[in-house]
């Protein structure tokens, strides 16, 4: 499998969009469903999408002279790429760190903790 492309925080609501729903999308259709979420100007967005088709996270058809665009890559493939990344980068690579930094920080339910001692027991075996 290719590497998973490098997304910015700008292409990833491009992309949450294409992941949303069922595609593919035009270019209009992409700037009309970021409408509210980004006060970007036409423009900007199709800057946006030339950009993810040059890094392989999006892919187009021709139809008519209109550009259909399609994801490439998974939500789930991306996310594990920034979660790697993210931890490599600020924990040297160490889950460990990252996780009581997390669970140390953040406010958690009860279902919360229900769930984390739930894939802790699946992982455990």
């Amino acid at each position: 499998m290719s590497e998973t492309p490098k997304i910015s925080d700008a292409e990833w609501e491009v992309m949450k969009i294409v992941w949303s729903r069922n595609s593919p999308f035009t270019a209009n259709e992409i700037v009309d469903a970021l409408e509210g979420i980004a006060e970007w100007k036409p423009n900007t967005v199709k800057s946006l999408i030339t950009r993810l088709v040059k890094k392989k996270a999006l892919g187009y058809q021709e139809k008519r002279r209109i550009y259909l665009y399609y994801p490439l890559v998974s939500e789930t493939e991306c996310i594990r790429s920034e979660t790697k990344s993210f931890v490599s980068r600020v924990f040297g690579g160490a889950f460990k760190p990252m996780l009581v930094t997390f669970l140390q920080e953040e406010e958690l339910s009860k279902d919360d903790i229900e769930e984390l001692k739930r894939i802790l027991e699946e992982r455990k075996g």
